[in-house]
């Protein structure tokens, strides 16, 4: 018996070395990467990456043991060439489809989503060439009366995700996560035309945002959905002074991944509409999201959102204060003010008295046209 087992011991030293051998491998491999720069050594733990989050739990712990972390799912997430696929979404939209597809296409549509199409003005789903058409489609008129007894009601169909006053600079995009409100409406500048005086060494950003004694800073997130109406309107008489574009990323803003990636709607491309309102401070802002590249606003001819190169961190400012104009774009509440292209959310951040009041319930559905709240 220990003759047999004296024998057998070069085989199981022999052993053991080949199944410590992946080990040694792992941590020369590893030590190669850390050697690598920031993106080289992105995109070499991709595969790996993804592996860990699609095999069965535990499947990769080995490689932890030999100093390998996973890429986080939010910075997994962020890698995805979101912008590129909208972009190639957007063209598939462009493509007319054949008098005989519409109809099953949009049906099929129609029933994944829930969508309405007796509000629609045209019913008929062979007058929608194409998938754009389709998305970007009118109501008929009295489908969606406007609140004449509220001063500010719901620019669009959608979801209530967030509402209230804005506190400290932070404003929640769902509850318990939350944004920068100075990051999401970007810097301010010295510039005459803008709706809000230039940076001051003391003092928040809300308060230099807050133009009246008395008055607060109020914020509402509404949320499209693929099924709701796409386009959005003014929600009270206001007068738009300001237009600021940032380019970014065109993450989903289901509620869903606002709860997951903190300060997301700042990640995002948006278009930030600036002006004044009988309370002071106004802005109304619309966020892409993924496959919604195309932010269209009725009035801004020279903008163009999902441009296939930009600057991270850049935005262009816009002003509709001229030498001709003196005092920008009026808009009437409920007036039609743009369109997504699919699904995305709308942000309004306001200035108003202490008596205004929301009325409404976190995670409601509304309508174009509903109430928001008043004094």
């Amino acid at each position: 018996m220990c003759q047999s087992e004296a024998r057998r011991g070069p085989e199981l030293r022999a052993a053991a070395k080949w199944l410590h051998f992946p080990q040694l491998a792992l941590r020369r491999r590893l030590g190669q990467l850390s050697c690598m720069s920031r993106p080289a050594l992105k995109l070499r733990s991709w595969p790996l990456t993804v592996l860990y989050y699609l095999l069965p739990f535990g499947a990769l712990r080995p490689l932890s043991r030999v100093g390998w972390r996973p890429v986080s799912r939010v910075a997994l997430y962020k890698s995805v060439p979101t912008r590129l696929l909208s972009r190639a979404w957007g063209r598939l939209n462009q493509v007319e489809l054949p008098h005989w597809l519409r109809r099953p296409v949009y049906s099929l549509y129609i029933w994944t989503f829930g969508v309405n199409m007796k509000e629609a003005a045209v019913e008929d789903l062979h007058h929608y060439r194409n998938l754009s058409e389709f998305f970007r489609r009118k109501l008929k008129p009295q489908a969606r009366p406007v609140c004449g007894l509220h001063s500010v009601i719901s620019p669009s169909d959608g979801k209530i995700l967030n509402f209230g006053q804005v506190k400290n600079c932070e404003v929640e995009q769902v509850k318990g996560v939350t944004y920068s409100l100075e990051s999401f409406l970007g810097p301010r500048t010295s510039t005459d035309d803008l709706p809000f005086p230039p940076a001051t060494p003391c003092g928040s950003f809300r308060n230099q945002l807050v133009t009246r004694e008395g008055n607060e800073l109020y914020h509402c997130v509404i949320y499209l959905a693929p099924g709701d109406y796409h386009c959005f309107h003014s929600p009270t008489d206001w007068t738009v002074s300001h237009r600021r574009h940032f380019p970014g990323s065109l993450m989903s803003v289901n509620p869903g991944m606002a709860r997951w990636i903190k300060e997301l709607f700042c990640h995002n491309e948006r278009v930030v509409l600036t002006g004044d309102w009988k309370h002071g401070f106004f802005s109304l802002t619309a966020v892409g999201a993924t496959n919604v590249g195309s932010i269209r606003i009725y009035f801004d001819r020279d903008l163009h959102t999902n441009s296939p190169r930009y600057s991270k961190g850049s935005y262009n400012d816009f002003s509709f204060v001229t030498h001709a104009n003196k005092e920008g774009i009026p808009m009437r509440k409920g007036e039609h003010l743009g369109e997504f292209n699919l699904g995305s959310t709308i942000v309004l951040i306001f200035e108003a008295p202490k008596d205004f009041n929301f009325k409404l319930k976190a995670g409601q559905k509304i309508r174009f046209g509903e109430a928001l709240g008043s004094l």
